[in-house]
């Protein structure tokens, strides 16, 4: 999706920012805590998440076509949080153990950091800087959402297994970026607002530094996982998650995941 440079009306961590940074996790312990206590309601929360990014996708590309901003090479659904987001719709409607692996990831690490500086060339509120909120923001709920529900979790070697996966969608989105003179990803250019790029030297030095940055969110981000493993020894070790999922839903009267 595009991306904004950050304008003038909207103010970094001010009151209206911090207001969405904290309504995303606020959404996902919500309806975590309703997976929990409402069975009844546990077939309808996670396919009706998924459906309603997919609806929001939906809204920003027909209002991009609407606005003639949808040309080639430019503003393809090329950028990290496109395809988070793509991951974590596919989590929520499918329960796979590898998307999963790959969602939490690029989501919790890419779209919260989206979240935190975000590229914003409209004045808030704006269709362009409400959607760029929406998708971010659920990406990263719906992911939370999945794992503190218990619905999934990252495997041993996710940490691996999204690494591989970044940089291989990154030699992709490179060769694209070289053929086509775009920057997705920002291989070529840094972003116009501030960002972590700034403090990572010039390029490409930056994208070196991108790859030490990447590895160590990803490792963070699996310590609260991995000590989970470690308290609860009949957590699911690797694909025992997708068996652990079928039998909890049928134990409590729910369909088995699809």
């Amino acid at each position: 999706m595009v991306h904004y440079a950050m304008h003038a009306g909207f103010r970094l961590f001010g009151a209206i920012h911090i207001a969405i940074l904290c309504a995303v996790p606020a959404l996902a312990g919500v309806l975590s805590l309703a997976h929990r206590r409402l069975p009844a309601a546990r077939n309808f929360i996670r396919p009706g998440f998924a459906a309603i990014l997919l609806v929001d996708t939906a809204v920003y590309y027909a209002w991009q076509i609407k606005n003639h901003n949808l040309t080639f090479p430019d503003h393809m659904p090329f950028e990290l949080c496109d395809v988070s987001m793509a991951l974590t719709v596919l989590s929520l409607f499918l329960l796979r153990p590898l998307l999963f692996d790959l969602a939490y990831y690029w989501a919790v690490a890419g779209a919260s950091m989206a979240l935190l500086t975000p590229n914003l060339l409209e004045p808030f509120p704006s269709f362009g800087t409400v959607q760029f909120f929406m998708s971010h923001g659920l990406t990263v709920a719906g992911v939370l959402y999945l794992l503190w529900s218990g619905q999934a979790r990252p495997r041993s070697w996710s940490v691996a297994r999204a690494m591989i996966g970044v940089n291989t969608f990154a030699t992709l989105v490179g060769a694209f970026d070289y053929l086509y003179k775009t920057n997705y990803f920002y291989l070529r250019s840094k972003p116009a607002n501030p960002s972590l790029l700034d403090f990572l030297g010039p390029w490409p030095i930056y994208i070196a530094g991108t790859e030490t940055v990447a590895l160590v969110l990803f490792l963070l981000l699996y310590l609260p996982v991995r000590q989970t493993r470690e308290v609860k020894s009949t957590a699911p070790d690797s694909d025992e998650l997708w068996c652990q999922v079928n039998f909890s839903n049928s134990r409590s009267g729910g369909n088995p995941a699809q």
